[in-house]
């Protein structure tokens, strides 16, 4: 987080030095008031580019082994751009090294575990262990003390990610 500040900082400064220059080239025919403004938007700029560029950043620094699921995108109040363009706020990763198959009655179940990243003011990320039925594509998550909640049972679809990457490889 200090990086970041850091760098939107040096952004501004940036920005404003070409604002300074343009001043200097134009023998001060442009206002003063254009230093800030550039100043401005250059922060906001980065800030911007920074924000679309988590989900990469965080997908490059995941280890070998692992694959996206799923991600979600939403917008923001105060980040009014992303009504346009929405932006990638979550994100879950499969460790397709850490799968365990086991057989039960016949049917083929695997154990694994599921990483949630959110994108806040502090980059959040949350461990699920789950079970998933290879035969029917039954999605059960395990409680903190390794019980199944039945109550938040899926059924996931054949083509799914999450399914393909669990049960076919």
């Amino acid at each position: 987080m200090i990086w970041t500040i850091i760098a939107i900082v040096f952004a501004g400064l940036g920005a404003a030095g070409i604002a300074l220059i343009l001043r200097k080239l134009t023998r001060n025919k442009v206002p003063k008031w254009i230093i800030p403004v550039f100043a401005g938007m250059g922060m906001l700029a980065y800030q911007i580019y920074y924000e679309y560029d988590w989900f990469d950043h965080q997908q490059q620094r995941q280890p070998e082994g692992t694959v996206v699921v799923s991600t979600e995108e939403g917008q923001v109040f105060w980040r009014p751009w992303t009504y346009w363009f929405p932006m990638t706020i979550a994100f879950s990763v499969l460790d397709t090294n850490n799968i365990a198959k086991s057989e039960l009655n016949g049917m083929e179940l695997a154990e694994f575990i599921l990483y949630r990243f959110e994108k806040q003011h502090i980059d959040h990320v949350s461990v699920k262990a789950h079970v998933l039925n290879c035969e029917t594509a039954e999605l059960l998550p395990l409680s903190s003390e390794r019980t199944l909640q039945f109550e938040r049972l899926r059924i996931l679809a054949k083509d799914d990610i999450l399914y393909r990457s669990v049960c076919h490889d």
